[in-house]
């Protein structure tokens, strides 16, 4: 996979790749990350690439003809097919389903904005399509595409070093993650749940599936409404919910007593 990013502070996002998984995934060769810079575009001799905005106000915007330039260079060395990702706020949320649509192509280049937000008739002429991180504020894109960057190349062929693991990341069943676990069996009076210490790996399976069902009925029901349960998933739901109401209600005894 061909990523590149265009943005005016590429060491942002060249030094958040130096280790951990990407890192070793862009090492291996399984991805190859560069970066253009639009000050590289830039025809006057301060490389400068922002204005003031037309109409007042405050702050500064990229100005076209260094982010064309920029992006358009991006898009000829990329990958045919690869698509042109502007981030900014307007987008489309990011989500799982994304990244493994983006892991399944030949690459992607994507658009970080700063100040104010690019000209937006570099976005009408070059965009491929907008994505959002979320409904909050950054202070450039260069973060936005290192999390974008993080959530596909993990999911390539051999990034990780067990592919079942982006199997059962959060999301990607359209279920929260179920609690994880380690050594020691107890840590200050609280025990791991007996069921992850018998070996049975049937019984391991159905107490993981009932409490990725309980926790997004319970933490996230905007995912929850989404989800087609069958006859199994329905029961376990039902079984998570009754042992959530007693843990409830024993929670205000004791607090009476």
């Amino acid at each position: 996979m061909h990523i590149t990013t265009v943005c005016l502070h590429p060491e942002m996002v060249l030094g958040a790749f130096k280790g951990g998984v990407c890192g070793r995934a862009l090492e291996a060769g399984t991805a190859s990350l560069r970066c253009v810079n639009p000050r590289d575009f830039a025809a006057e001799p301060h490389r400068s690439v922002d204005d003031r905005p037309y109409g007042g106000g405050p702050g500064m915007v990229l100005s076209p003809a260094p982010m064309l330039a920029a992006v358009r260079s991006a898009r000829a060395e990329a990958p045919g097919g690869a698509p042109v990702i502007f981030l900014t706020p307007q987008g489309e949320r990011f989500s799982q389903q994304r990244a493994r649509q983006l892991a399944s192509g030949p690459g992607m280049v994507l658009v970080a904005g700063r100040y104010e937000g690019i000209d937006e008739r570099v976005v009408e002429l070059e965009a491929d399509e907008e994505l959002s991180l979320g409904d909050f504020v950054l202070s450039g894109g260069e973060l936005a595409a290192c999390v974008v960057i993080d959530a596909v190349v993990r999911l390539l062929p051999g990034a990780l070093g067990d592919d079942r693991s982006a199997e059962e990341d959060s999301f990607s069943v359209g279920v929260l993650d179920f609690p994880q676990y380690t050594r020691p069996a107890v840590v200050e009076g609280r025990a791991a749940p007996e069921v992850l210490l018998g070996g049975d790996h049937e019984q391991v399976r159905t107490w993981r599936l009932k409490q990725s069902l309980g926790r997004t009925w319970k933490r996230r029901p905007d995912l929850f409404t989404a989800l087609d349960l069958n006859e199994q998933e329905r029961r376990l739901l039902a079984e998570f919910q009754a042992e959530y109401d007693i843990k409830i209600r024993d929670a205000k005894d004791d607090q009476h007593h």
